[in-house]
């Protein structure tokens, strides 16, 4: 190795560990002066030798790329939304549900401050940063890589390597000294100050020149190790993540109790107000990993993880009208319009009121003075009336009786919270909200595409329902307002690329009530195409897993509408996917067909993920907990005991990992 290497990887070495000193640790090791010369050394003697370039290099940082548009990056790993409570009795509820599905008595768990920023996910190989993605929708996010390597916080390289490949998930905050800093500036300039640290943090990450995002003061806080760990529980992970260089909060506490998770919310939801970042909360997780892993998920959120969310800040206002939203389902939303008032950082002008019921609850009248919150810290919603100051000439508010946009008579039947527009292809705005929904990212996910090109192209007559998009030509699409030859050619490039997305995205596009991402997946894998679906009778839905009436009462009802059979005939003959690719299914066999399995335990020749794909991938269905219709309990190293008990009990059979390979091999 030449002495001018040599050189080069001491430099970047020694400014690293100054850098991780100063932004990490809080304890500087030199001078800002010493390291400006020091990091000037460096930028001179890679500019004079290109050959030893490294994109992870401490002169990297100043950015200066330019990205005009952040690429799409599906998450190797689903990032989860957290669960919400907000009291005592919600954590206790949460901590039995813990208890019963992995059996056991003493939970040790782990509890952070819940810092209120922009998720991201940092992605690791052989000890250097790969990339860098937003949260994004959960399932894909936008690369920020080279604004990312802007924030001094974190590690390019790490100190020490912590897995081979791995994810480390957290938030990009703006400390509050900075923001006001950054306002004070912007107000000495004549400048609109930032609303908030939290919305300007997120919008750092999508300016186009890095230069830019590198003169904020944004910080990065770790709070997840993603990828199979070497240590036993979250909070070892997290302390081996501290040493490798990233940047973890310090008052993380392990709890042994629930009791000793009450104080630490306790001490915080007073002591939070003296910290520099804004915190909403605190997360509280099983520590264990191996109980994580055995936990799972929902459709939405972990089971081992729950968030619980600090008494909400409350503004007064005055309710000046209410509006209401027709949705693709057909609901009516009412919304209330307000009075301008600052809430958390933000100006609110509109509140969700939910409907009729919750306008008769609340008693409202128009120019009311009424107490508007953040539900969750997000949607601003009416939580109650100042009666003192109640106008004496108002009236109750009336619930309107037709269709803001149709106005067709509204129906609301027994049992349900909303009144519906039953004008379902006759109302304008249905059709644009389903046609919305179906090329949504979650759904067919068509580029180029949004709501105001639906609004668009429905308004000049070019479409009517999802499947007139597929008859789009570009010549019908360029005399439209803000059209261009280009953007008109990759609208209909898009259209038909979304041929190639698989049945289950295309079912949830479909839009039938009550069917998700989650209940499409399984209808799909269960029924294979949509004319077995169609076809299939309310028994024949009820029993497939996880299907209640009330979702199959809906399926059949989408089935029996002849407009319904004659869009899905439609979009066949345009070659859209509807029914399973037999090529691409990861199906091995299906002798487990119709099994209910529950994994338990460690094991040495399957990662847990993988027992549980195996079981999928050969017909098979994995469930958390053991009930009288599990058929088979895999037990594996250190199972709790108490789900051995309960599997011995109701006489369900117990397997170890190799009879389970003797099984599946027939």
């Amino acid at each position: 190795m030449s002495k001018i290497k040599v050189k080069i990887e001491q430099l970047r070495k020694d400014l690293r560990n100054h850098n991780h000193n100063y932004y990490v640790l809080d304890t500087p090791s030199i001078s800002d002066y010493d390291f400006d010369i020091l990091l000037k050394e460096l930028e001179t003697l890679e500019a004079d030798n290109p050959e030893f370039y490294d994109a992870n290099s401490p002169t990297q940082r100043v950015g200066g790329t330019v990205t005009k548009d952040f690429n799409t990056v599906t998450h190797k790993n689903r990032m989860y939304s957290l669960a919400n409570s907000y009291s005592k009795e919600d954590l206790l509820d949460w901590e039995n549900r813990v208890k019963k599905i992995v059996g056991v008595e003493q939970i040790e768990y782990t509890c952070e401050l819940k810092y209120d920023g922009a998720s991201i996910n940092l992605s690791y190989q052989n000890g250097k940063l790969v990339n860098a993605v937003t949260r994004g929708d959960g399932f894909q996010g936008d690369e920020v890589t080279a604004n990312i390597k802007t924030i001094s916080s974190i590690p390019l390289v790490l100190q020490e390597n912590l897995l081979d490949n791995f994810e480390i998930r957290g938030e990009i905050i703006l400390p509050l000294k900075g923001f006001h800093k950054m306002n004070e500036d912007r107000e000495e300039a004549g400048l609109e100050l930032y609303r908030n640290p939290r919305n300007t943090a997120s919008g750092s990450l999508k300016l186009q020149d890095s230069s830019l995002v590198a003169e904020r003061p944004l910080d990065c806080l770790l709070y997840q190790v993603v990828g199979e760990s070497k240590f036993e529980t979250h909070a070892k992970t997290l302390e081996q993540a501290r040493k490798a260089g990233f940047k973890v909060p310090i008052d993380l506490r392990v709890c042994q109790s629930i009791d000793e998770v009450f104080e630490f919310i306790e001490y915080w939801d007073t002591e939070r107000h003296n910290l520099d970042y804004e915190t909403d909360g605190v997360v509280i997780k099983v520590n264990s990993l191996h109980y994580q892993e055995e936990l799972g998920y929902t459709a939405k959120a972990p089971r081992w993880a729950i968030a619980y969310k600090f008494k909400t800040e409350q503004a007064i206002s005055k309710l000046v009208s209410i509006d209401y939203q027709v949705g693709r389902t057909g609901a009516i939303t009412p919304v209330a319009n307000l009075k301008p008032v600052q809430l958390a950082g933000t100006t609110v002008k509109r509140a969700s009121i939910h409907n009729a019921d919750q306008i008769a609850k609340l008693d409202l009248r128009i120019n009311d003075t009424i107490f508007v919150e953040k539900g969750g810290e997000i949607i601003p919603k009416i939580v109650g009336v100042d009666l003192e100051k109640r106008p004496q000439d108002s009236k109750p508010v009336e619930y309107i009786t037709h269709c803001p946009d149709c106005k067709t008579k509204l129906e609301r039947k027994e049992g349900d919270a909303k009144h519906y527009c039953p004008n379902v292809y006759g109302c304008p705005t249905q059709n644009k909200e389903r046609i919305q929904h179906f090329i949504s990212r979650k759904a067919m996910n068509i580029d180029g595409l949004g709501a105001e090109t639906i609004e668009l192209l429905y308004d000049a007559n070019l479409i009517q329902n999802y499947a007139d998009l597929y008859d789009l030509r570009a010549e019908q699409i360029i005399p439209l307002e803000r059209m261009a030859e280009k953007s008109a050619q990759n609208i209909v490039a898009g259209i038909q690329a979304s041929k190639k997305i698989p049945f289950e995205k295309v079912l949830y596009g479909l839009g039938i009530r009550y069917v998700g991402e989650t209940v499409a997946k399984k209808l799909a894998r269960h029924f294979k195409s949509i004319d077995k679906l169609m076809t299939a009778s309310l028994e024949t839905l009820v029993s497939v897993d996880e299907i209640g009436e009330r979702i199959a009462q809906s399926i059949l009802d989408f089935s029996n509408d002849l407009l319904n059979m004659q869009l899905v005939e439609s979009l066949k003959q345009y070659g859209v996917q509807l029914e399973i690719d037999e090529s691409q299914s990861t199906t091995q066999s299906a002798i487990l067909q119709g099994k209910k399995l529950v994994v338990s335990g460690v094991f040495t020749k399957f990662s847990r993920n993988e027992l549980k794909q195996s079981i999928e991938d050969n017909g098979g269905k994995v469930s958390s907990s053991i009930s009288s219709k599990t058929d088979y309990l895999i037990a594996g190293d250190k199972m709790g005991p108490a789900k051995r008990t309960k599997a011995e009990k109701l006489e369900i059979k117990i397997i170890s990992e190799d009879e389970y390979i003797l099984l599946i091999a027939g």
